[in-house]
């Protein structure tokens, strides 16, 4: 039986909802609008469709989307009776607005987009990004060719051959064109502080009472290091003296892995939002906020297993910072700071959009019972009778790291690796519990209870 999906629409009759949904499938991957069918999927009785009902329908889809689409019709047979259908093919050169306005499909309904969506859907049809535009507000003036300069020589130390000067250097990058200035040119060698860069950072003593703070609003290269400087000035830091002459230090977090957030957070931000980037650092935990989503083909789950395609929101801001030696290589950064928290022995980040942005939370491995405290009631209240100390613990384990190993559950919870096998098939079998994924590779996933 036919049903209602991410591609395919009933109608009973033909209306301006129809072309709604067939300007949203040519917004997204394509779809069908199924005529003279009620939601259920059943036929409406004793309808017909004419053929110059058809045309006329058509005439109207044409007039009423810009740039206009012509969707196919195809005839199908549902409980012997005939019906036609519109398919649309996702349309080349996005976005396919109705009557100004503009619709994306997501499962099975339609939702409009809002500025910063028409915008993306628009860069990714021309296959460019919004750092590549000329920037009228702005010329050579605002450029520091001194910051320039700089960066020129990081680059010819890490190998690179560049002779032009530094006009001549932004000119062969594609940072200014025609003597105009982009918006990655000035975002990273801006003269002068402004908001458009604004990042917030707070040490949080509780959430809402604020110890320290600070607010940088220079450019995209400078403010890596700001950020750090900030992160690592409210964090601990433990010395051990050893033999050698030089003594070991170990951070609370993986200096490594903060960078890489820090580097991702100010890459892929979303400049033409009003919003600021939020860094948060409280006793146990500290909180990376973003302006923007990550792109509707990409689920967190994609991040975690590595199982996507890197589309940076700034295309010439990634491929700078590359050059720079700042970021390694598109669509590797997120498993790079998987693998160094669980290097340290420390449970993984927590990536989720979060509202019109995308939220990064890292735990201090010293301030596990406070992290987890009242994340397991929630998921086991329904059952709490039938869930063993050691139960408990394994989903403690597991809702703070989902990568986390058989052996590393069966030391933190001090029992045996066979009875901690035994525990979680108890789990899975209460429904708490599912593996996704092979061993080696896939992740633990606690399930919610209603």
């Amino acid at each position: 039986m036919i049903r209602e999906d991410q591609h395919t629409e009933f109608k009973s009759t033909f209306s301006d909802e129809v072309i709604e949904t067939l300007v949203a499938f040519a917004n997204s991957k394509g779809g069908k609008v199924l005529i003279g069918v009620h939601d259920s999927g059943e036929p409406m009785k004793d309808y017909s469709i004419g053929t110059e009902s058809v045309q006329n329908w058509l005439n109207q889809i044409k007039t009423k989307t810009q740039p206009s689409i012509i969707p196919d019709v195809e005839a199908f047979e549902i409980k012997g009776q005939t019906r036609i259908a519109f398919v649309i093919q996702e349309y080349p050169v996005k976005p396919v607005s109705f009557r100004g306005r503009y619709f994306k499909r997501v499962k099975n309904s339609n939702h409009q987009l809002s500025l910063s969506e028409i915008s993306d859907l628009y860069l990714k049809s021309f296959n460019s990004s919004w750092d590549y535009y000329l920037n009228n507000e702005f010329s050579m003036e605002d450029i520091s060719l001194e910051k320039v300069a700089d960066a020129i020589q990081k680059m010819r130390e890490r190998g690179f051959r560049i002779d032009d000067d530094p006009y001549g250097f932004l000119l062969k990058t594609d940072l200014i064109r025609a003597g105009k200035v982009t918006n990655a040119a000035w975002l990273l060698f801006k003269k002068k502080d402004s908001v458009m860069t604004a990042i917030e950072l707070g040490r949080f003593q509780t959430q809402t009472t604020i110890k320290d703070s600070q607010r940088s609003k220079e450019d995209l290269i400078t403010q890596v290091n700001q950020v750090m400087d900030f992160v690592k000035k409210h964090i601990n830091k433990r010395v051990t003296i050893t033999s050698s002459p030089e003594n070991q230090e170990q951070w609370q977090y993986p200096l490594e892995a903060v960078r890489e957030i820090v580097m991702n957070m100010i890459v892929h931000r979303d400049y033409s939002s009003t919003s600021d980037s939020v860094v948060k650092i409280f006793d146990d935990r500290i909180e990376f906020y973003n302006p923007g989503r990550l792109p509707d083909n990409i689920t967190v789950e994609d991040l975690l297993t590595n199982q996507y395609k890197s589309t940076p929101r700034n295309k010439l801001i990634a491929d700078f910072f590359k050059n720079l030696g700042m970021i390694e290589k598109y669509g590797s950064g997120i498993q790079r700071i998987v693998n160094q928290f669980q290097q340290t022995g420390q449970r993984i980040p927590i990536f989720e959009n979060q509202g019109a942005g995308f939220l990064v939370t890292i735990f201090d491995m010293t301030n596990v019972e406070k992290v987890v405290e009242k994340v397991v009631e929630k998921v086991v209240e329904k059952v709490v009778e039938n869930i063993s100390s050691n139960q408990r613990i394994i989903l403690d384990c597991i809702q703070v790291n989902p990568f986390i190993s058989i052996n590393e559950i069966a030391q933190a919870a001090g029992i045996s690796t066979r009875k901690t096998q035994s525990n979680i098939k108890k789990l899975k079998d209460l429904g708490l519990l599912k593996r996704i994924g092979p061993d080696k590779g896939g992740y633990w996933q606690l399930v919610k209870r209603e």
